[in-house]
């Protein structure tokens, strides 16, 4: 008998709703050509669980999420709700489920496609053939550590954070990084301020211990801000990277645009039990809501990502990749990516072409 994988789909604010929709056409074609059931049920996050309910999660929605095999997320906020105590905000709703779901590391791939090398801004040299993996812890640091807040001192407002990180907490995200790296190209770049902050000091001390357990595996150090040069000047010297939250938040958009857009760049929050969480990197561009617009191919890779790491899926996977590259080699392409002689097609259109090269492979 066919298993069938329980998928909560959130499809949040904005473009959220016709993103998603795109990877679900793509993962039903997908059923269609290989015989596998996927159970999709729906949610509500961010800003229209705020409209609908008055939270940003309601415990529906982590209940479903709980008992899911996989959670696919859309996007989350809207500029409307910028005034709201930041208590409630939508993005609190993102962060509580990652906390909630245990989700202590996201997976970045910043790949290049050939077909896409002249949609970057750097030159064709310097960023064809890239394909980093960066490795973000998700559940500590800076976002979540306690005191924070801001309150009055001598007459003056003053605003504080505290970036907070056991060492069980980076031995954990470090392993992960260590354990990427064995699949791929056997080096693994530790990101960290280790000459300014202590948290920094004993993110390298963690390492290095944990090193001589992947004995094939090239370990090396470097401060974020020389990361975020080289990311630029020469991606190529890098494979897997890994990094503690503010960092890996930061750093991981930059090199979404070694590819051209923050529309191609998928991601995973995964977990050492339980469901992880498959989205794409970028926001909700609540400007874009209802355009028929926007790049779904970070949703769609995002939904790749679910098949290889939560259902142990590769072939399936395999297939949505190779449909991709199959569109993008035929010439479409979404609004931020489009160059001359290319075919300008929108979010649904590129959804289609996605899930038609999935039925032809």
């Amino acid at each position: 008998m066919t298993k069938t994988y329980k998928i909560a789909v959130l499809p949040g604010d904005g473009i959220g709703p016709e993103i998603i929709d795109q990877g679900i056409k793509v993962l039903k074609a997908v059923s269609e050509k290989f015989d596998v059931n996927f159970e999709f049920t729906g949610a509500l996050i961010g800003g229209a669980a705020i409209d609908a309910e008055g939270v940003p999660l309601p415990d529906g929605t982590l209940e479903l999420a709980k008992n899911s095999d996989a959670v696919y997320l859309g996007a989350i906020g809207d500029w409307k709700y910028d005034e709201l105590d930041p208590a409630i905000r939508p993005e609190r709703g993102l962060l509580k489920i990652r906390k909630e779901l245990n989700l202590f590391a996201n997976l970045r791939p910043a790949v290049v496609y050939d077909e896409l090398v002249s949609s970057s801004t750097l030159k064709e040299e310097v960023v064809k053939g890239v394909d980093i993996m960066i490795v973000r812890e998700l559940t500590s640091g800076l976002y979540f550590g306690e005191p924070r807040g801001i309150e009055k001192r001598n007459g003056e407002k003053v605003g504080f954070n505290n970036m907070f990180y056991t060492e069980s907490e980076i031995e954990r995200i470090i392993r992960l990084g260590f354990n990427i790296a064995m699949k791929r190209s056997k080096k693994l770049c530790s990101v960290d301020k280790a000459n300014v902050l202590d948290v920094s000091r004993l993110w390298r001390e963690v390492a290095q211990r944990v090193a001589p357990d992947y004995p094939e595996v090239e370990l090396s150090h470097m401060y974020v801000d020389n990361a975020a040069m080289q990311l630029v000047r020469n991606p190529k010297q890098f494979d897997v990277m890994v990094m503690e939250n503010t960092f890996g938040d930061i750093l991981s958009d930059e090199a979404s645009m070694l590819t051209g857009s923050l529309g191609m760049l998928a991601s995973a929050s995964i977990t050492d039990k339980g469901p992880a969480m498959y989205e794409p990197s970028h926001g909700s561009a609540p400007k874009y809501k209802g355009l028929d617009k926007v790049n779904p191919i970070a949703t769609i890779m995002s939904a790749a990502m679910m098949l290889k790491y939560s259902f142990d899926m590769d072939r399936e996977a395999g297939a949505i990749e190779e449909a991709v590259k199959q569109v993008l080699k035929a010439g479409y392409r979404t609004y931020d990516i489009m160059s001359e002689g290319k075919t300008l097609v929108g979010t649904s259109k590129m959804g289609d072409l996605a899930s038609e090269f999935v039925l032809k492979n």
